[in-house]
């Protein structure tokens, strides 16, 4: 098995919050909450100065928001995503605008 270096891009400056929101024991958040136990320390030394908030609801649909300039938002659901999907879904949010 190969250990490979995961390194996140630097979001657009544009991008000034992001915030998951997840269930702490429901099957559909397992990713986000793998997603958050592996790769957020790595996700915020690579954007140090962006806030990053993490909810956790009880039953909640687990989603990722990213907040730009003037207030704009996107979400993306992550029902069922995997740690490396939920990834994929944060950098392509930190490159959009």
């Amino acid at each position: 098995m190969r250990l490979t270096l995961l390194r996140f891009a630097r979001l657009n400056p544009s991008v000034k919050e992001l915030r998951l929101h997840l269930c702490q024991t429901g099957e559909e958040s397992k990713g986000v909450r793998d997603f958050v136990n592996t790769r957020y320390v790595q996700l915020k030394r690579d954007n140090p100065t962006l806030p990053i908030l993490v909810r956790e609801c009880s039953g909640v649909q687990p989603r990722v928001w990213a907040r730009y300039e003037l207030g704009k938002e996107k979400s993306v659901t992550l029902t069922n995503a995997t740690a490396e999907d939920v990834s994929k879904h944060i950098e392509q949010l930190g490159k959009a605008q």
